[in-house]
């Protein structure tokens, strides 16, 4: 496998194998020669927007305040101690969604979104640490990163954000534009700015199994059947009224016991879910829309690719796309898996697909979850 500038001129196996969940790697030009993509006064109209998820963090006489959005009266930019943090900025802009994808030695079922932090001098969030893996690739000006291996992760009590107690850094870098830090999850650490300062933070999906098992017994629900009402003909008078006797818990535990899942089951759960788009996310559709025939025409000259927004995975017999799942033949597998992993068709590619698939892609150009090239 390729070894990649982006990790330190290491290959993606020996980053899986020396730091993934393990320890942190600091990474000098990453990314050489790379800037902010979105200046400040476009990151600032971005946070404005209804469909984008944003806080602002302001920090007075030792107080810190959190904000959520949308943001439409931020501090001036000569103000220190104030930070803005615009989640999904890859849902709004390709050059964010294309630094994202290269990032897709990790699957994409684990790969969240590309998150900019926009500080001013002194600004950060207080030490803290994530669930989930993070890179911190420097954009714009510089930022000061203190770390930590400590296993003491209490927070402060009565605080808007979740500020570690008793946070020692074990180690400091200051990262200028192009230079990068991995973090495993739990890793504490405290970022502050030198100056005004952008960082695109790289996030990793680690839900809690809790939230699985909820969301998994809601999709369950749809697929139970347990035919019958309860009865009870042999019912004999009672001393204790008040008290659910025996009979009654065992007949109920049995027909609760029927209640079973497959690995298709799970299979099919976990597409949908990963592949949900977020509540803020909304599709275009195109206006006017081709019709089926002229949009198969133009789809076999220039081909297609998925909305930024778009989140399509596949298991075995089985496509997910936004939320909902498909059943798919061999025949078609091929195409599809494509259309998946390269997030995009060729025109000769589009124009071998089967009535079926053709079919499907313009129903998805029809809803924005695609779009010709």
């Amino acid at each position: 496998m390729k070894k990649m500038t982006l990790l330190g001129d290491i290959t993606p196996a020996e980053f899986l194998r020396d730091y993934w969940h393990k320890k942190p790697l600091l990474i000098r030009q990453a990314l050489p020669g790379f800037r902010a993509f979105l200046p400040p006064d476009r990151l600032f109209a971005l946070a404005a927007q209804d469909d984008v998820e944003s806080r602002l963090i302001t920090r007075s006489d030792g107080q810190w305040k959190l904000d959520s959005g949308p943001q439409k009266d931020l501090p001036p930019r000569t103000q220190p101690d104030w930070t803005l943090l615009v989640q999904g900025v890859n849902l709004h802009n390709d050059d964010a969604d294309a630094l994202l994808r290269q990032f897709r030695f990790i699957p994409d079922a684990r790969l969240d979104d590309l998150m900019i932090s926009y500080a001013t001098e002194g600004g950060g969030v207080g030490p803290h640490f994530d669930s989930y893996d993070v890179f911190l690739l420097q954009a714009h000006g510089k930022r000061r990163w203190q770390i930590s291996a400590q296993r003491d992760l209490t927070l402060v009590d009565g605080m808007p954000l979740k500020i570690l107690a008793n946070f020692t850094a074990d180690q400091e870098f200051v990262l200028e534009p192009g230079d990068m830090l991995y973090l495993p999850p739990q890793y504490a650490h405290d970022g502050i700015a030198i100056g005004e300062c952008m960082t695109c933070s790289i996030g990793f999906r680690a839900p809690a199994y809790q939230e699985l098992g909820e969301a998994f017994l809601q999709f369950m629900a749809d697929s139970i059947d347990l035919p019958g009402r309860y009865a009870d003909p042999d019912l004999a008078p009672v001393k204790s009224p008040a008290e659910i006797g025996k009979t009654m818990l065992e007949r109920v535990g049995n027909e609760l016991a029927k209640v079973q899942f497959t690995k298709d089951d799970i299979a099919i759960f976990l597409g949908e879910y990963l592949s949900e788009p977020k509540l803020t996310v909304y599709f275009d559709a195109p206006e006017p829309a081709l019709s089926p025939a002229r949009f198969r025409q133009r789809a076999a000259k220039a081909g297609i690719r998925l909305s930024r927004k778009t989140g399509m995975l596949y298991t075995g017999s089985h496509l997910f796309i936004n939320g909902e799942s498909f059943a798919i033949g061999r025949a078609d597998r091929k195409t599809l898996v494509a259309l998946a992993n390269e997030r995009m068709l060729s025109g000769p590619d589009t124009a071998a697909a089967s009535d079926d698939v053709q079919e499907a892609l313009y129903t998805w150009y029809q809803d924005g979850w695609l779009s010709l090239n």
